[in-house]
C-alpha cells in the first residue's frame, strides 16, 4: 500500500469526525461538531489517502499532537522533536496496516518538515499502538497523567530518530520485492 498525503481537506475532516472507535479506544473519537472540524482544519493536520484516493487516516503535528499533561511536566520544551499524532480509520484498525501507515507517515513528515526526530504520546493502555511504535523504532521516554473525560489517564511519550528516507526509496524497495 502506497499512501499519499495532502493538507486536510474539509470533506475529509467532515468524515473523520464521524469515525467512532470501539470501547476502550473511544477516547480517540472526535465529536461530530464544528469545533472538531475547525481543529482538523487548523493547518496542522494532513489527510492520508490510499492508491485509490480513499481516506484511510490522518496525521497531525505540532500543538495539535500535544497532550495537556505533557505540557504540565515540561515534555514539549525539547524543541528538536517534531510532535506527531496519527489516526487510522476505525474500520482499518487491527488489519496489520499500522506499521505501513506509521512508516510512510514518518517519511512524509521528514520530507515535509526536514526533521528526523519525532515524539508522540500514547495512552498507556493502547498496547496495540505501542507495539507498532516500538517495532518502528520509537523508544519509551516519560510517563505522565492527563485528564480525559474528567479522569486522570496515564500516557507514555515515545521518541525516535530515524534515518533519512524518501518516497522514491520506499517505492524502489517495493518494486524490488
Amino acid at each position: 500500500m502506497l499512501l499519499s498525503y495532502c493538507p486536510m481537506r474539509l470533506i475529509d475532516a467532515e468524515r473523520i469526525v464521524t469515525w467512532k472507535y470501539d470501547h476502550e479506544y473511544e477516547m480517540y473519537s472526535f465529536s461530530d461538531s464544528d469545533e472538531d472540524i475547525h481543529e482538523l482544519m487548523n493547518g496542522e493536520y494532513f489527510s492520508v489517502l490510499d492508491e485509490r484516493e480513499r481516506l484511510v487516516g490522518f496525521i497531525c503535528c505540532g500543538g495539535s499532537a500535544r497532550v495537556p499533561g505533557g505540557t504540565a511536566i515540561g515534555l514539549y520544551q525539547e524543541e528538536r522533536y517534531l510532535d506527531i499524532g496519527l489516526g487510522l480509520d476505525p474500520d482499518l484498525t487491527g488489519q496489520k496496516i499500522g506499521s505501513v501507515f506509521l512508516k510512510q507517515s514518518l517519511v512524509f513528515l521528514q520530507n515535509q518538515f526536514k526533521r528526523s526526530q519525532f515524539r508522540l504520546v500514547v495512552a498507556s493502555f493502547n498496547e496495540r499502538a505501542i507495539k507498532v511504535y516500538e517495532r518502528t523504532g520509537f523508544k519509551r521516554d516519560k510517563e505522565f497523567y492527563s485528564k480525559v473525560n474528567d479522569e486522570d489517564m496515564l500516557f507514555i511519550s515515545m521518541k525516535m530518530k530515524m534515518p533519512v528516507y524518501s518516497f522514491e526509496e520506499i517505492k524502489e524497495r517495493r518494486e524490488r520485492n
